[in-house]
């Protein structure tokens, strides 16, 4: 299981707009990389809106946001642009991206068992360090504890 000061696992996979993206092309500034379960669902939405509301004060930190589901690039295009997103949302169908960060997990809902997405947020710097880990992320108040942490680190 990563943990803070591990290096975060590079990756390779196509973003929203069917471009190849890696987690290297961000080095040099810190990265918000979140993984959420699905596009168009009232949790990811607000999350991916609470990030898209904050834009402003996590550029000023010098930092990126990256958002992981196993959904489509085709879904990930209509939800960015539905929503107005200014960031990278990566398709990760095949869940490599999740496996290599520890967050494809078994789920239980209402006794059925099943793997998917934990919600989870981790905080690199522009080195490829992970500074902090977020696990079984509420959406309320998240983003405000991802800023407190940017702050923290400086």
């Amino acid at each position: 299981m990563l943990m803070s000061g591990d290096k975060a696992p590079d990756f390779r996979a196509l973003d929203g707009g069917g471009r190849e993206v890696s987690l290297r092309d961000f080095r040099g500034k810190k990265v918000v990389l979140y993984f959420y379960p699905r596009d168009n669902t009232s949790g990811c939405t607000r999350e991916a809106c609470d990030f898209r509301d904050n834009m402003t004060r996590l550029v000023r930190r010098k930092t990126a946001v990256i958002g992981v589901s196993p959904d489509s690039v085709a879904s990930h295009e209509k939800f960015s642009t539905k929503l107005n997103l200014p960031f990278t949302l990566v398709s990760d169908p095949s869940h490599q991206i999740a496996e290599a960060y520890g967050v494809w997990v078994e789920k239980n809902l209402y006794g059925k068992k099943s793997m998917g997405i934990e919600r989870s947020t981790f905080l690199i710097d522009g080195d490829g360090t992970i500074l902090r880990i977020f696990r079984k992320v509420k959406v309320v108040g998240h983003v405000d504890e991802v800023l407190e942490a940017l702050s923290a680190k400086g």
